[in-house]
């Protein structure tokens, strides 16, 4: 940034190099603000994350032939065939880093309860005094694994939407992959769990036509009723 008032042609030499080492702006667009409000938003070409790396933003722009380079960005993070590649990407998310905290938290409070009673066992004499060490070292071992696999839960998820559909993929060992067309969307909703709430978290919940049932969940997404409102405004148009 060039602060104050520069004088004299030296001066001006200095601000016209500094500006040929600055990118050409692109005057802003109306479609840049088709999904989430803000600076939450971002182009991807190629894919690119929010300020947060808790969620990321993508959102192609027709006018500027971008959409299927987005596509092609994000179909290569899904499984093959699963998008069109003129198909629009509006959303493409994942769940917060929080997701393998939290989701390891009832087996991790579980290993601890466990821990204590088998330490408590020690003190009490009915246990062996070397024990201590074994049941401490083994405990940091299964609470290792737990994190592991709920991180490789959380690489393996994927939320998508685009101009004509829902995805949702999870899986470690076997995907499992939900999508469906929006027009078959019949409602959305927003729910926040008491863990989600004490990180500013929420999950959004699709169910489709013939169901009066949640179908498929964007699950521990950050920034929930934003992504909920692009999610309305999406089905609104293109449905």
């Amino acid at each position: 940034m060039v602060s104050g008032q520069v004088t004299g042609d030296r001066g001006q030499g200095t601000v016209d190099a500094a500006r040929s080492l600055l990118p050409e702006a692109r005057p802003p667009d109306k479609s840049d603000h088709n999904s989430a409000s803000g600076n939450d938003t971002c182009l991807l070409s190629p894919v690119s994350c929010s300020p947060s790396p808790d969620t990321c933003f993508a959102e192609a722009d027709p006018a500027a032939g971008e959409t299927n380079d987005v596509a092609s960005d994000v179909a290569r993070l899904l499984p093959v065939g699963l998008l069109q590649p003129d198909e629009l990407v509006i959303l493409f998310l994942k769940p917060s880093a929080w997701f393998v905290v939290l989701g390891s938290l009832r087996s991790l409070i579980a290993i601890g309860a466990v821990v204590a009673l088998l330490l408590w066992f020690v003190g009490l004499g009915w246990l062996p005094p070397e024990a201590r060490r074994e049941i401490i070292l083994f405990a940091a071992g299964c609470a290792a694994v737990r994190l592991v696999w709920q991180f490789l839960e959380w690489l393996s998820r994927v939320y998508v939407l685009t101009d004509r559909r829902v995805v949702r993929v999870r899986g470690v060992l076997r995907i499992n992959v939900f999508e469906s067309a929006l027009r078959h969307i019949q409602h959305t909703s927003t729910t926040f769990s008491v863990r989600e709430r004490a990180v500013g978290l929420g999950s959004i919940h699709f169910a489709t036509a013939g169901t009066g049932m949640a179908e498929a969940s964007w699950e521990m997404i950050a920034r929930p009723m934003e992504v909920h409102q692009t999610v309305v405004k999406a089905l609104e148009r293109y449905r």
